[in-house]
């Protein structure tokens, strides 16, 4: 009996020496890795050996959408909004899930979208987002936990500390190296336009929660303007135009479908959609009712943001030099982001311009496209911001 406790005892030692070798070699294995990341970055060098160590991944943070590509493939598209426990501050959900509970929750369950306006408000909750969307990749169970190199893409008109923001909230939720590039030239990309020839070419990204309107040429963006008026303020309109034409109160989500299904830029559309049901809170009687609600409607409570998008426009246009401007003349005007699939949008923007205005193939994926071809080109694309 002595003997077999003897033994057992014996083993219990093996195993802890092989468990505390095995977490050394885990960790020293990953320092080289890093090293050899970092020194074969800058010598333009692929990782050979060392490359299952390190996990590429290009993410296209957006104030209404996040999307992850790895390997040329989309594998997480997920709503960005995080519902949390109040009492203990434990996210209960994140992506669809949370988005189901938005507008219904109880007192106990908070539903928070960790970026307003292109940029992150709500840091701790922009970092546990983050992290479950990395989660949510599924790569499997490895030996060794290996070492994230991002790509994220931020608005043009972002401020040093909200950029500071994006860069520790990626570094908290686990990269090891993040590089940021802005949005209208990760869209670019997307689109299939090469940035770095000489010839104008402009770009204008509605997102969630700005407007991004760009001139680049020869890698780099020449005059650009921001503007945090987008899709979120669309949605904003609709929700007044029921409560104020309608007396009918709806929540963002409805808000939403309605701008989906019957959004539109113009009064008048050649492919008109049917008209849409909506259902909400009537404000007189407190009951629940049905109204119908037609494009046209919708066209007219979304007048005046529109508008203010085209002034931008506009603007960009006057501060561009005249070699680009001849250029875009040519070549016209890019529309990329979730916003530029309302109805109409390209047609208003070029009677307003004069100019031949196209939609990039698959708009809402344009920017996570061209964040992931940048992801790939990190030693060739210079404007890549890395400091």
């Amino acid at each position: 009996m002595r003997t077999e406790w003897r033994w057992f005892l014996r083993a219990i030692d093996i195993l802890s020496i092989n468990r505390n070798l095995f977490s050394f070699f885990q960790y020293k294995i990953s320092a080289i890795s890093i090293n050899i990341t970092k020194r074969e970055v800058a010598q333009g060098k692929t990782m050979g050996l060392f490359s299952f160590l390190t996990q590429e991944i290009a993410i296209d943070l957006g104030t209404a959408n996040t999307l992850i590509i790895m390997n040329d493939k989309v594998v997480v598209d997920e709503p960005s909004i995080v519902a949390k426990d109040i009492q203990t501050g434990k996210v209960v959900a994140i992506g669809k899930r949370a988005q189901q509970m938005h507008g219904k929750t109880h007192k106990l369950i908070e539903t928070v979208r960790p970026l307003r306006d292109g940029v992150i408000a709500d840091f701790q909750a922009a970092e546990q987002m983050i992290r479950g969307m990395i989660k949510m990749i599924g790569t499997g169970r490895s030996l060794f936990n290996p070492s994230l190199r991002m790509v994220i893409c931020i608005p043009s008109g972002i401020t040093e500390v909200e950029k500071r923001a994006v860069r520790d909230s990626a570094e908290h939720a686990g990269a090891k190296e993040v590089y940021l590039i802005h949005e209208p030239m990760a869209a670019a990309i997307g689109i299939g336009i090469d940035v770095e020839e000489p010839m104008g070419n402009m770009i204008i990204d509605i997102g969630g929660g700005t407007s991004e309107i760009a001139v680049i040429a020869l890698g780099g963006i020449v005059c650009d303007k921001s503007i945090r008026v987008a899709g979120d303020d669309f949605t904003k309109d609709i929700e007044e135009y029921m409560r104020r034409q309608h007396n009918i109160l709806v929540g963002e989500r409805t808000a939403e479908e309605i701008k989906i299904n019957v959004g539109a830029a113009l009064p008048e559309l050649d492919n008109a959609p049917d008209d849409w049901a909506v259902q909400g809170r009537d404000l007189m009687t407190g009951i629940p009712k049905e109204i119908i609600i037609s494009y046209t409607e919708v066209a007219h409570a979304l007048d005046k943001t529109i508008s203010k998008i085209e002034e931008a426009i506009l603007s960009a246009l006057e501060m561009t030099p005249p070699e680009l401007s001849a250029d875009i003349y040519k070549t016209g005007i890019y529309l990329a982001g979730g916003g530029s699939m309302l109805r109409g949008l390209d047609k208003r923007i070029s009677l307003k311009t004069k100019l031949p205005v196209h939609i990039a193939e698959d708009p809402l994926r344009a920017v996570a496209r061209g964040t992931s071809i940048a992801l790939k080109n990190i030693n060739r694309f210079q404007f890549l911001i890395r400091d």
